[in-house]
């Protein structure tokens, strides 16, 4: 298993962006905007590279996962997405954060694609941030129901080659932001398929695989960052317009794009495959 990667680590050949969300700041993200909520409740959810935990959070709160794991390769990003954790516990209302020690109600229906919102999604911000700022996070109280926070955890690992103790009880959904092109250039061709083998293996027959995708023309910023990923990047054989057709060897069904999100070099489709063997 590899060291850790901690703040010292100044160039980010892992895409480890410190202070990522600075730069693509969100209430809710718009890459889950694109996906039906039936997809997240009640449900177990695997997000890769999770950076600082924003999405992985706002899945656990206001999405009805039933379980979220957030796995990055940087320690230093999984003690901010803890952090995470808390702050957004927080903010939120009493009503929403109140937790029933011996039951719970099952997750009511969220709203699906082109539904009117259903969620009150100012219960989620319902404290002001300097409240959080000026007397610290609120404790979050050690036994509960399941409900948020207390079903988000992270955890820091290499997963493309490190499982971790959810894997085995498999997932519904797995997430991977923002994330193929760096396992690519760090882990070359095979380290990419085996990426997407270990997304199968863990995936529960019917499960859904949601993929981010950076074009191929990000490469070349990129392995500029080391002498491993410029080294790395002279032998890759797959392009990203591919992994399609690679996924559905594995098993997966044919792709389908949701849509494109974001603005300027953030601005990059979001397609989902089904596991169908």
């Amino acid at each position: 298993m590899p060291l850790p990667v901690h703040a010292d680590q100044a160039v980010p050949v892992y895409g480890n962006y410190h202070g990522y969300y600075s730069k693509r700041p969100f209430i809710q993200d718009p890459r889950l905007a694109l996906l039906p909520a039936e997809f997240f409740v009640g449900k177990r959810v695997l997000d890769v590279g999770c950076n600082e935990g924003w999405v992985t959070c706002e899945i656990g709160q206001s999405r009805g996962a039933r379980q979220v794991v957030g796995v990055d390769i940087d320690d230093t990003l999984i003690r901010a997405a803890w952090k995470r954790r808390r702050t957004v516990w927080s903010l939120q209302s009493p009503e929403c954060g109140h937790l029933r020690e011996e039951s719970c109600p099952p997750p009511k229906r969220q709203r699906v694609l082109g539904d009117a919102p259903t969620t009150d999604h100012s219960a989620h911000n319902y404290f002001p941030a300097s409240c959080e700022h000026s007397y610290g996070s609120l404790p979050i109280p050690n036994r509960g129901c399941g409900a948020f926070p207390h079903n988000v955890t992270f955890r820091t690992v290499d997963w493309v080659k490190d499982e971790i103790p959810d894997d085995p009880n498999q997932y519904d959904i797995v997430l991977g932001f923002s994330i193929s092109k760096w396992i690519h250039l760090n882990n070359k061709d095979e380290g990419l398929k085996e990426f997407f083998y270990r997304v199968h293996q863990c995936l529960k027959m019917g499960g859904i695989f949601v993929l981010e995708p950076q074009p191929w023309d990000t490469y070349s910023k990129a392995r500029r960052m080391s002498e491993t990923l410029k080294e790395n990047a002279k032998y890759l054989q797959l392009r990203p317009d591919g992994f399609g057709e690679l996924l559905q060897e594995l098993g997966f069904s044919h792709g389908q794009r949701l849509g494109v999100t974001g603005k300027g070099g953030f601005r990059r489709p979001v397609d989902v495959y089904l596991k169908q063997r």
